[in-house]
């Protein structure tokens, strides 16, 4: 089906509202019905995806600033941005390829996944690392240290003893400061201004940026900014089990177990304010988030209500 340029050009709007701008509910349910127009609507947005597919593993932030950088520092308006947009799926995905010149080459890790996804990595020490959903990792070995750049999402990591004499430290730098593992394995995962770790072996010592260095042992997370630390509470092992698919909650607010899926799925999954604080115990899943909130549903007094696919509430019966 040959798209038009206009169309093309529509899709690409949809990307930026969905993508790199605070989409809400009003957003989303319009993206619908535009979608719905015809088979051509479908098929540019399939196009827009096909080719937009790489920026779900680009941070939300790193987006929207990018954008903005288009808008401001290169005197480039979002009408005009959307523009460029629409010839980059004009020209499909071989002209994604060819743009990857283009400013937001920077944007690309050395490992990602879209939203969902995980992927595990045996570095060259023979650490390995897996990747959650929407994460972006950059890996740089030297002869003098082993350092991860975790961009965005979650990683967990399981060190291990280094060949080389003398031995490299180990370090995952965050926007927040750094993490150096002392032989162990951990998780870490960026939380907008902040950022967690959990400790599953052995420990750690976070840096924050300009805050007082921290050890954190086996059995602790703890939750950190620029500045120093927020909190340190407890953990176990249940808490890395997303590396199997699987969210075990015990005892947690509805809301916040929704906001744990809403993770690994796209679009909007809404949560009524008047079941909000009900509490959710068992295991879910999170390679079919759809299933997850058919149990749900089946042990709560909960309705689950589906637009779409990318529309999704929970409320009370």
């Amino acid at each position: 089906m040959k798209l038009s340029e206009e169309l093309l050009e529509e899709a690409a709007d949809w990307v930026v509202t969905l993508h790199f701008e605070a989409a809400g509910d009003a957003q989303w349910l319009a993206f619908e019905r535009w979608r719905g127009q015809s088979e051509a609507h479908r098929a540019a947005w399939s196009r827009a995806e096909q080719v937009f597919g790489t920026f779900d593993a680009v941070p939300g932030e790193v987006g929207r600033q990018a954008l903005r950088q288009l808008d401001g520092l290169k005197g480039m308006s979002r009408r005009r941005a959307v523009r460029l947009l629409g010839t980059l799926l004009v020209a499909g995905p071989a002209g994604w390829l060819a743009a990857r010149h283009a400013p937001w080459d920077g944007w690309m890790a050395d490992a990602s996944t879209g939203t969902g996804g995980r992927k595990s990595l045996t570095l060259g020490d023979g650490s390995r690392v897996v990747l959650n959903t929407a994460s972006a990792l950059d890996i740089r070995f030297d002869p003098n240290e082993r350092r991860l750049h975790l961009r965005n999402g979650e990683v967990l990591i399981t060190t291990h003893a280094d060949s080389m004499a003398p031995r490299r430290p180990f370090f995952v730098d965050v926007a927040q400061g750094r993490v150096e593992a002392l032989g162990t394995r951990f998780s870490v995962r960026q939380l907008g201004e902040q950022c967690q770790v959990a400790v599953f072996e052995q420990r750690v010592e976070i840096r924050p940026q300009s805050g007082a260095r921290v050890i954190l042992e086996a059995g602790q997370q703890a939750w950190f900014d620029s500045h120093g630390m927020r909190r340190i509470a407890a953990v176990d092992d249940s808490a890395a089990l997303w590396e199997q698919g699987m969210l075990v909650a015990r005892d947690l607010r509805l809301v916040d177990v929704l906001t744990e899926l809403s993770r690994y799925r796209h679009g909007v999954l809404r949560c009524d304010p008047q079941v909000a604080d009900l509490r959710v115990s068992g295991a879910l899943s999170l390679v079919d988030t759809d299933l997850a909130l058919t149990a749900l549903e089946r042990t709560l007094p909960v309705r689950v209500s589906r637009v779409s696919r990318y529309w999704v509430s929970v409320a009370a019966l």
